[in-house]
């Protein structure tokens, strides 16, 4: 079981970032969570199986088509997760 926080930097929000990742990580079966920050970027912690991880963080540097991703922060994180989930907004400084 692979945990990882990513901060996702660019045009990444209204763009249908979250609800696109969201299910995307349903689709790979990874766990976690995804959410705007005030800064204009994107946070998510993702878990699952390294293989499953390793696509969505692929799919993070894309993103859906209206995004222009500029950079993916990928790190190491902890917690254990069920389903994925988009949750509120907060100030981008978790992380």
């Amino acid at each position: 079981m692979l945990t990882r926080h990513l901060r996702i930097t660019g045009r990444v929000q209204g763009v249908w970032y979250r609800e696109s990742m969201r299910r995307e990580a349903e689709r790979l079966q990874v766990n976690g969570w995804v959410r705007n920050t005030l800064d204009g970027a994107v946070e998510a912690v993702i878990q699952g199986e390294e293989a499953a991880v390793e696509a969505l963080i692929a799919w993070a540097r894309e993103g859906p088509p209206a995004a222009r991703v500029e950079g993916v922060n990928v790190s190491p994180a902890s917690g254990r997760f069920q389903g994925f989930e988009r949750l509120p907004t907060t100030r981008g400084d978790t992380g």
